[in-house]
């Protein structure tokens, strides 16, 4: 299928890049001009930029018990939009700089949850929120085995404090469905699980 662009990054001309902040996360702020649709260059627009590196996020399921293991934590954000910031979500991690997703994504299911994952699928990547970060997420499904899955988890030194929870599929798309599972990298690999779950079900001879 053909692109729709008809514009690249080289349509794009970078006249500053400042750093404004250094802390948890960094923020620079961009000064550039782009190419427009009638024709010609934009003036100089600037942009404030949150530069927080990749990320990633996996979704553990076990085709033998159909379900899936996702974790409970404290999200000071969604506080603003939310009764309690405690949000059911997939696990995740900052990639910090590695390229190897895979690699990160079992460290993560480990530090998060004691998993030792099996078999990954490579669901899909998108970026967060490219208005206002350079941030992209990866994300994975992985066949695993939750029989015996279950706990308290994270990393003290990183302030974690994570519930696991294993739901059958039905339970977690219905909590998705009715609006509790609201962040992104886990309401897109559900719904990337149930729009290819025959898929994945079809080498273990399930239905």
């Amino acid at each position: 299928m053909a692109s729709l662009n008809e514009f690249s990054n080289h349509d794009v001309e970078i006249e500053s890049v400042e750093n404004v902040y250094q802390g948890f996360f960094k923020i620079q702020t961009y000064h550039f001009k782009h190419a427009l649709f009638a024709g010609g260059m934009s003036q100089t627009i600037r942009r404030e930029i949150l530069e927080r590196g990749h990320a990633v996020a996996v979704l553990p399921y076990d085709p033998n018990t159909d379900s899936v293991l996702l974790i409970e934590q404290i999200r000071i954000g969604a506080m603003v939009t939310k009764s309690s910031p405690w949000l059911l979500e997939c696990i995740a991690g900052m990639a910090e700089g590695s390229t190897d997703y895979e690699h990160v994504v079992r460290k993560e299911a480990h530090e998060e949850a004691g998993l030792h994952l099996d078999k990954l699928h490579f669901m899909m990547s998108y970026l967060s929120s490219p208005g206002g970060t350079t941030e992209r997420l990866y994300l994975y499904l992985a066949e695993t085995d939750l029989s015996q899955v279950g706990g308290v988890y994270g990393l003290e030194s990183e302030g974690e404090d994570i519930k696991t929870h294993v739901l059958t599929y039905d339970e977690a798309i219905t909590r998705l469905n009715s609006g509790e599972i609201d962040n992104a990298a886990t309401v897109i690999s559900l719904q990337w699980l149930a729009i290819n779950k025959a898929k994945v079900l079809a080498p273990c001879g399930k239905s």
